[in-house]
């Protein structure tokens, strides 16, 4: 039909006297508001049928005069096409919201009499599904209520049992919405989505419903769940269980298995469609059903939900209601395309238009297209076609082009297919074949992780789910740089893992993603111990954008804070935990990959920390708040050293800070537990550390390292920033200044951190004497190769021409002459050879022995030359050809830093080959 540019309130009224006997009625039996309508004041008419049940004292016969004046209004609106399909879903979502609520509270009132709901809790609520949740409720449906209720506040009569008061309550809530009497009915009611519906009553307790979502719940209540909203009664409440559920419906890692599990419920509808006596039809026809056939209305929402099944838990954006804002968000996501979104969000609009069409007719819950063509002319003449054949071949052509599309997603994931259910290839031939070295004794290792010793193996579905990937996962890991380590390390992995269903789902529907897996197992000792504990890391590594690198502070920062509504102090500290593991892989992988240069990565991942540091600082600050309130005219700073401060850090790497604040240390906090603001800064950076390196669920984020504060381990954790300036003046070792060149301040408000800054610029440009400043560097490095000396031939910072020489050397010389204090040691090093104080090479030496740093801490974590294949990915990731080019530059770096320390101390370094 095409839409007019102006309504025609005239032609709708008409085309209902005419085809439609259940408006015919409505316009006869309201004469009002036919009038209303019939002069195109629609606004009025709408706000004429929300009044139509004012000032009856029966519910049930308030709520039906309603109905009947806004089912009017709305049709008549919609066949003008005054009313867009939205407003009309809308509407009528909304009337069911305020029949529910009110039918509650008339059903607690048969029992209580007294409830007042302005000044009590009807400790009932309900919650609402799919339609009705999405406020997309048809013109004619049922609505699809979970009504659950606490036994502590439910009002009821003093002798009543809690249990049976619900009931009453529910068969109350059924009984005024949908018993048919000479006022009609308000909405058929069907409680069957409720928790095992075959044996539960008809309200159930809130504990008993979190029992069953956490321990029992079936995979199809969480696609229903999705759309779920409060939407009468305790309202409150209903939002924190639905809260509380959130994890049972939006799994964080990805859950390919959604797919698997909604084409089985499609298969199942299709041929429960097809297989009807009453018409049913495959292709669009007479008796075809827009809702469930092929192309249908339920496959494109089917279509959303599966992304948003798969990729919600990640992606907090998803998580939407709307059957078309679901599309355009995904589409936005990049998750589908923009014409595959529009073709599916239209087709979709018009589908339920013509869904529409069928209701008004008889206000019956049909979604078929008529069977005879007599009636079907009748719908088509409704809408404003000329007949049924039109009306039949526009539905035809919307859902061939759905059921493709549909067909294609279903497809590209078959449920099962590539399952081993009987090899023809015996095991100990196929690791033969592959090039394992033991094959018969590896055959009985492997066959071991399904005997029951794997947890994560010890079901059906995911033995059967990892026989699917069985053949595909052994030639990879027979093809990684190092076999019998990935296989070690894979089998620690499954050892680890309480369930891992979904990693097989997502390696089969994802192939390519096993031989990165492989590789990493191979290579990276320290991502597959993260792996071990976090099965999930690999789920970003779908996405072409995890070989990006991440963006600013402020882009991170702005990233790392998306939590959800409800999120407690715990919840944020997971969230941010979640995310910088994924960036710290990914980042991780990038080096083994060699995709970026490693001091890219090592900036990378400074810029995760510092992004990390301040969130997590700002949760705890809010949490400490509400208890001891804030120290007025004073504020807490986080300074930044060593490796954090200069901006480069590596998948090992401590942070190493110092905890400041500003103000009078005398004062008091102003809290409901006031303290002085020494120990109240003193506890909250305890706080601090704990939200930085506690170790979780989601597993250990950094080590901070807080000795470089006044006095060292002795002291106080934090210190004013008069204090701190202070002891660095008068009491601070060299090496203590040594350290303080690489400070900066990472959090704090702009003006505190300028004033952190220009103090310790101040204590660094203290004029010193030279000659016992070089023997007071000279002795702190002869001590440390005495007690620290290197830990293997890859020690590249404590060897001796390595990066604890090049950066004694600088930092001597920046205290000296006042020049290149910079934190970040590239731009220090230049400033330097600037000035003609270092070599001109010195800065492709610190390049060179930075990077490797890098490089080395995933691929050669233990400082001794790895496996071939892990050199071969080292000299990769450094932009080397080989090992030998690796060697030679790292040699040629250190005999600078050589030439560099004789310079500036006129003493050789003694550099061994």
């Amino acid at each position: 039909m095409t839409e007019a540019c102006q309504p025609d309130w005239t032609g709708a009224i008409a085309r209902a006297h005419a085809h439609a006997p259940y408006l015919s009625r409505g316009l006869d039996r309201l004469p009002e508001l036919a009038d209303l309508l019939a002069q195109g004041r629609g606004d009025e008419a709408m706000a004429w049928a929300r009044r139509a049940g004012d000032g009856l004292a029966d519910t049930g016969v308030a709520l039906r005069r309603e109905k009947q004046a806004l089912a009017l209004a709305l049709a008549i609106g919609d066949l003008a096409g005054a009313f867009p399909l939205l407003q009309v879903t809308g509407e009528l979502s909304d009337f069911a919201d305020r029949a529910l609520d009110a039918a509650i509270v008339a059903g607690i009132r048969r029992r209580a009499p007294d409830f007042d709901p302005a000044t009590q809790s009807p400790g009932f609520l309900a919650l609402t599904l799919g339609k009705h949740g999405a406020r997309e409720l048809n013109y004619s449906s049922d609505i699809d209520p979970i009504l659950l209720y606490d036994p502590a506040l439910l009002p009821r009569r003093e002798r009543d049992e809690p249990g049976e008061a619900a009931q009453r309550v529910a068969r109350s809530v059924v009984e005024i919405l949908s018993n048919v009497t000479g006022e009609g009915y308000v909405f058929r009611v069907d409680l069957r989505l409720r928790p095992a519906s075959e044996v539960s009553p008809l309200a159930i307790s809130v504990d008993a419903a979190l029992t069953h979502y956490e321990t029992s719940a079936l995979a199809w209540e969480r696609a229903a769940f999705i759309r779920a909203r409060a939407c009468a009664g305790d309202l409150e409440a209903g939002r924190q269980f639905l809260t509380a559920i959130r994890p049972f419906v939006w799994r964080r890692s990805l859950d390919f298995g959604a797919i698997e599990e909604i084409g089985r419920l499609t298969a199942q509808i299709r041929a429960s469609t097809l297989g009807r006596t009453t018409g049913g039809n495959a292709e669009a026809g007479p008796g075809f059903d827009l809702k469930k056939g092929r192309g249908g209305i339920r496959e494109i929402e089917f279509y959303a939900q599966v992304h948003q099944l798969i990729h919600g838990g990640r992606n907090p954006a998803l998580r939407l209601r709307g059957t078309r804002e679901t599309l355009d968000a995904l589409a936005a996501a990049g998750l589908i395309g923009t014409d595959e979104a529009r073709l599916l969000g239209e087709s979709y609009d018009r589908l339920r238009v013509i869904e529409h069409r069928l209701q008004m007719v008889q206000d019956q819950q049909t979604h078929a297209l008529p069977a005879t063509p007599e009636a079907l002319d009748n719908v088509a003449r409704l809408d404003g076609l000329p007949g049924g054949e039109a009306l039949v071949e526009e539905v035809a052509a919307i859902t061939a082009r759905v059921g493709d599309l549909y067909d294609s997603l279903i497809q590209a994931h078959p449920s099962g297919s590539r399952t081993q259910a009987a090899p023809t290839e015996a095991l100990p031939d196929m690791l033969e074949r592959l090039g394992y070295a033991d094959p018969v004794a590896t055959a009985e290792r492997i066959e071991s992780w399904t005997g029951g010793r794997m947890r994560a193996l010890r079901s059906d579905a995911a033995r059967a789910a990892f026989d699917a990937i069985r053949a595909d996962l052994l030639a990879a890991l027979a093809t990684s740089p190092e076999p019998e380590s990935a296989l070690a390390r894979w089998e620690r992995l499954l050892e680890n893992l309480p369930s891992a269903i979904n990693l097989f789902r997502l390696l089969e529907a994802r192939p390519g993603l096993t031989v990165r897996l492989a590789r990493i197992l191979g290579l990276a000792p320290p991502l597959a111990d993260a792996l071990a504990r976090r099965a999930d890391l690999l789920d970003p590594l779908i996405d072409a954008s995890a070989l990006d690198l991440p963006g600013d502070v402020a882009a991170l920062i702005e990233a790392f804070s998306r939590f959800e509504a409800g999120d407690d102090y715990q919840r944020i500290l997971a969230s941010v935990r979640r995310r910088v593991g994924e960036w710290r892989f990914a980042l991780g992988v990038q080096l083994i990959e060699g995709t970026r240069d490693p001091i890219a990565i090592g900036a990378a991942l400074s810029r995760i920390a510092e992004a990390a540091c301040h969130v997590l600082t700002e949760a705890a600050v809010a949490d400490f708040r509400r208890t001891h309130g804030v120290v007025p005219e004073s504020e807490f700073l986080i300074l930044a050293l060593g490796r954090f401060g200069g901006g480069v850090l590596t998948h090992a790497s401590d942070l190493d800070v110092v905890f400041l604040f500003t103000g009078d240390f005398a004062r008091e906090s102003d809290g409901r537990r006031p303290i002085g603001a020494t120990l109240y800064y003193n506890r909250l950076c305890q706080r601090v550390i704990a939200a930085l390196s506690a170790p979780t669920a989601e597993g250990a984020l950094f080590e901070v390292d807080t000795r470089l504060r006044p006095s060292g381990a002795q002291g106080p954790p934090a210190a004013s920033i008069d204090s701190f300036e202070r002891y660095q003046r008068e009491q601070a070792w060299t090496w203590e200044h040594m350290a303080l060149v690489r400070a900066r301040s990472v959090y704090g408000s702009p003006a505190a951190r300028e004033e952190l800054d220009a103090a310790v610029h101040a204590v660094l440009t203290i004029p010193r004497e030279a000659e016992q400043l070089r023997r007071d560097v000279l002795k702190m490095r002869a001590t440390m190769a005495n007690h620290k000396p290197p830990r293997g031939p890859l020690d590249i910072k404590l060897a001796r021409g390595g990066l604890v020489d090049l950066e004694f050397t600088v930092h001597f010389l920046q205290l000296r002459d006042g020049i290149g204090l910079d934190p970040d040691m590239g731009r220090a090093v230049a400033a330097l050879v600037e000035a003609g104080l270092v070599p001109v090479d010195l800065a492709t030496a610190q390049a060179t022995l930075t990077g490797f740093l890098v490089a080395a801490r995933l691929l050669a974590p233990d400082s001794q030359v790895p496996p071939e294949a892990a050199r071969e990915a080292l000299a990769r990731s450094c932009g080397c050809d080989d090992w030998e080019q690796v060697m030679a530059g790292l040699t040629q770096a250190r005999a600078t830093v050589g030439t560099a320390w004789r310079g500036a101390f006129g003493e050789e370094l003694e550099i061994a080959s």
